[in-house]
């Protein structure tokens, strides 16, 4: 349906019809609901990263009750349904749980729902994802894979802006340029059929659903848990629809929506370039943690007494990044613990707090893999999972990569199912897995002296070499293999990753800026978003990658880390130039 005719609808209903209605029950109601009014149930199935949904949920003032069974869903009074991983993998937890049938019935009753991304995805008819499988069957339609032949990265990763296409309590502190976070590869249409559901599309090449509502039902394809101080708000206006905030916004919006205003056009709107903060973390010759950097990986001071470089601490700086506006926080763990990831417990902790404070996607590296210990395997799985639960949204993986893909070609380009990447990918989704790549450039005198992949060398060799290529490169840079950037960043993507963090070691430091040849070798080579790293050193670098080459993000930390830029002075300088940048109230 077009916006126009939507807009036209919303003009013919009055604002009582809106989802979340304020309504007005008597002083005994208000009385005996207000003893329960700050407890939520949560449906927690045991995938991903829940632990963010918790601390938004708690920092808006409200407890917490699991389900544990059916008869909690039944019995509970606001239910919030946070999916994550695979539209397959979740029909089978519920199903097995036997909590189809209470959270259908629940939904129809009336009372307050609210689902989020793949918790939004379930209540359609069916997906494609996962071999294809049915869904709850309460709205309209087949939740479909991105369509690839436009062009665009997929999944679909970062901060968009919201259609509204009718009034609603729910999205009333959303401004038409105002964005919030996705992270998914599937989504589901707009069609007549479930034209009563969809409250707001947003645009990826073509519109689709974001957000739905009918009655006190609703749900948002996007995270509203990761989606800053907007996001807190839109959970605030479900948990608290009658409060006099939320009806003076609700008031605002139906005005604003009823005068017709249409969302901005032009790079106002659609998916942003994403701006990245990341920390290298580390613990110092004390065994405490600091965020750390270094030289071409050497991250102690050249004078005195050589301690390790300590740029601050993990948590308090992440939380600054976040109020600074990162569009999301990155942790590399630099010093795992290599033989036992599990036990890596001050990270784990440093996830865990920060998760309280930041609420942007986070991601960590640095020892996801499978390993032994004390005669028992642990799959790599596992090791994703304990990280997801402490509040990790994305999982990073390096050296193992490399590895994996080596395996990947000398087996003519067929999976197994047995590398980390599968493994995590199938369970959590694509979206949760990135793939850090950590390439040097080999310079040659023709292409025809290699099998890699060359480009005409931005500057001459050592020895006036005109083209080079990019070895990647495992344990911390310090070994090369004989496979090449673009090899890598295809081999992972047909295992599952979702995501690319593309380094460049010989770039690292110098801060003039990244490599742009590489990043659009790699972002032309894949079909997923790729994040340029190594060498920013002012606002244009981010300019300047984002319009030279498809970067959907682009990562720093120490100019971040000293201060030496700002993170919205790198924002400011995109919008200028009509890159399109979130830029955080």
């Amino acid at each position: 349906m077009k916006r126009s005719q939507c807009l036209s609808q919303t003009a013919r209903s009055s604002s009582s019809s809106s989802c979340l209605a304020p309504s007005k029950p008597s002083r005994q109601r208000c009385v005996s609901a207000r003893a329960a009014a700050k407890e939520v149930t949560l449906l927690d199935y045991g995938a991903g990263n829940v632990r963010s949904v918790r601390n938004a949920i708690k920092k808006l003032g409200y407890s917490i009750k699991d389900v544990s069974k059916p008869s909690d869903i039944t019995a509970a009074d606001k239910l919030i349904f946070p999916g994550v991983g695979a539209f397959g993998q979740a029909m089978d937890v519920l199903q097995q749980k036997d909590y189809v049938q209470p959270l259908v019935d629940y939904i129809q009753s009336g009372k307050p729902f609210f689902g989020i991304c793949l918790g939004m995805q379930l209540l359609f008819e069916g997906s494609t994802e996962s071999g294809g499988r049915e869904g709850l069957g309460l709205i309209a339609g087949t939740v479909d894979h991105f369509d690839t032949s436009r062009g665009l990265p997929v999944p679909h990763i970062g901060w968009n802006t919201l259609d509204q296409l009718r009034a609603s309590d729910l999205l009333a502190s959303a401004a038409p340029s105002d964005r919030v976070y996705y992270v998914h590869s599937y989504r589901a249409m707009p069609q007549e059929a479930n034209v009563d559901w969809v409250l707001a599309t947003s645009y990826y090449g073509e519109d689709f659903v974001a957000a739905v509502c009918k009655g006190n039902a609703m749900a948002t394809q996007f995270h509203p848990e990761k989606s800053g101080t907007l996001g807190l708000n839109i959970l605030r206006g479900f948990l608290e629809p009658e409060s006099a905030e939320a009806r003076a916004a609700a008031a605002e919006a139906n005005a604003r929506q009823l005068a017709g205003l249409a969302a901005p056009e032009g790079p106002d709107r659609g998916l942003a370039k994403r701006v990245i903060a990341c920390l290298d973390v580390r613990s110092n010759d004390n065994g405490d943690l600091v965020v750390t950097k270094g030289d071409q990986y050497d991250v102690r001071e050249k004078e005195g007494e050589r301690d390790v470089r300590n740029l601050g601490k993990p948590v308090e700086l992440a939380a600054r990044y976040f109020d600074e506006g990162a569009d999301e926080v990155a942790f590399l763990n630099i010093t795992g613990f290599r033989d036992c990831p599990l036990e890596d417990l001050p990270m784990l902790g440093v996830l865990q707090a920060a998760s309280e404070r930041v609420f942007v996607p986070l991601t960590v590296g640095g020892g996801i893999r499978g390993f032994s210990a004390a005669g028992k395997d642990y799959p790599a799985l596992t090791v994703a999972a304990e990280y997801f639960r402490s509040g990790a949204d994305k999982v990073s993986i390096g050296s193992d990569a490399v590895l994996a893909a080596e395996d990947y070609y000398a087996a003519g380009c067929k999976t197994n199912g047995s590398t980390a990447i599968e493994q995590i990918s199938e369970v959590y989704g694509k979206q949760a897995v990135v793939v850090s790549i950590d390439p040097r450039r080999v310079y040659v005198k023709d292409p025809s002296e290699t099998k890699h992949t060359c480009v005409k060398a931005s500057e001459p060799g050592p020895e006036g070499e005109a083209w080079c290529w990019w070895q990647c490169t495992v344990k911390g840079g310090r070994e090369g293999r004989d496979i090449d950037a673009i090899q890598l960043a295809k081999a992972v993507e047909a295992m599952g990753a979702g995501e690319i963090m593309l380094n460049c070691i010989d770039n690292d430091g110098k801060g003039q800026g990244f490599d742009l040849a590489l990043v659009d070798a790699v972002s032309k080579a894949v079909t997923i978003p790729v994040i340029a790293s190594s060498g920013a050193g002012a606002p244009k670098h981010f300019t300047e990658v984002f319009q030279s080459t498809g970067a959907a993000a682009a990562l720093a930390a120490g100019i971040f880390h000293r201060r030496e830029v700002g993170i919205i002075e790198v924002k400011q300088h995109m919008a200028g130039n009509r890159v399109p940048a979130r830029i955080a109230a």
